[in-house]
């Protein structure tokens, strides 16, 4: 199968490769072998890449990506509810090597759950790793029925989910994002009822205090500073240093029971999916993907479709 391989850690112009002969990757007990239709990058496969970020018996070499969507072709022992056939959706967490820019991956079940029939492959495989840190970050927040929430970074993959969540699932009776001012508009289409341009207003120095505030972006310093005594502050991007209270950290593990939850607000609409307008990427252009999604411009989530 084809797949884009690094065989060493730096930019992903430089030490990612297509390698046209991998072998398609054998099925586990408790896994199904998907073919893989769309995938999407997230800011977390561009610090694999850079060796920013690693998880435990991690190697090289190894390929890139957590989120995909795609087809059950060929199911293990001990697999339950996928059968061949299912279209699917689902992201990669505790992948050590294999990821999804891939033609074929093999995935645990209980990392997956069936694609929502309103959304092409492409919506659904921008969705699992931002829609599944949105919904548990704004759970572990407290965030409930009449709250309010600011959501720093409203623009971003995690943010455009992060505010359709609060307004339609959780409730929220006023939320608030961040953006520049040409992403002013796409906060208020996402159901924010308070735009905030943070190239011309600190949004700290606002009178307005929130319940919950949802950092996509950092610092927590300047997020603490917003929230109503009592509140609370979820961080995402900051991991490994003392975070000032209320500011806690989340990373999403990856779980079918959310993407199921959450299922009737994808199929309704009332939860859409935001792709970039200059994806998707091609599978040969997956370099171009990542730098794209480095210079940090990206309005949602920047996705790769076909694999082939």
């Amino acid at each position: 199968m084809k797949a884009w391989v690094y065989r060493e850690h730096g930019n992903a112009a430089d030490v990612l490769g297509l390698d046209p002969e991998l072998e398609v990757p054998e099925v586990q007990e408790g896994q199904v072998l998907v073919k893989v239709l769309a995938a999407a990058l997230n800011q977390v496969d561009a610090m694999r890449l850079n060796g920013v970020f690693q998880l435990p018996g991690f190697s090289l070499p190894a390929v890139p990506g957590y989120d995909l969507a795609g087809v059950v072709v060929k199911a293990g022992r001990g697999v339950k509810e996928l059968k061949v056939g299912d279209e699917v959706y689902g992201y990669m967490w505790h992948a050590k090597k294999d990821g999804t820019l891939a033609e074929y991956v093999a995935v645990e079940e209980s990392y997956l759950a069936l694609k929502p029939k309103k959304l092409s492959f492409e919506e659904a495989a921008s969705l699992p790793v931002v829609i599944q840190t949105a919904y548990g970050g704004l759970e572990k927040a407290g965030l409930s029925p009449g709250k309010s929430l600011l959501v720093l970074g409203g623009a971003g993959g995690v943010g455009t989910l992060a505010i359709q969540l609060g307004k339609e699932v959780f409730g929220a009776s006023r939320v608030a994002a961040t953006s520049s001012t040409r992403k002013l508009d796409l906060l208020k289409s996402l159901g924010a009822d308070l735009a905030i341009d943070y190239t011309k207003v600190n949004f700290e120095d606002l009178p307005e205090k929130f319940d919950v505030v949802y950092d996509a972006v950092g610092p927590s310093e300047r997020a603490v500073k917003a929230v109503k005594p009592g509140g609370s502050v979820v961080t995402i991007v900051e991991h490994n240093k003392a975070l000032p209270p209320p500011a806690f950290s989340y990373a999403a593990t990856s779980d079918c029971s959310t993407l199921e939850k959450l299922k009737p607000f994808l199929e309704s609409g009332k939860v859409k999916p935001m792709i970039d307008p200059k994806s998707p990427f091609p599978f040969s252009q997956a370099t171009e993907a990542f730098s794209y999604l480095q210079t940090g411009r990206a309005t949602g989530k920047v996705v790769i479709h076909p694999i082939s």
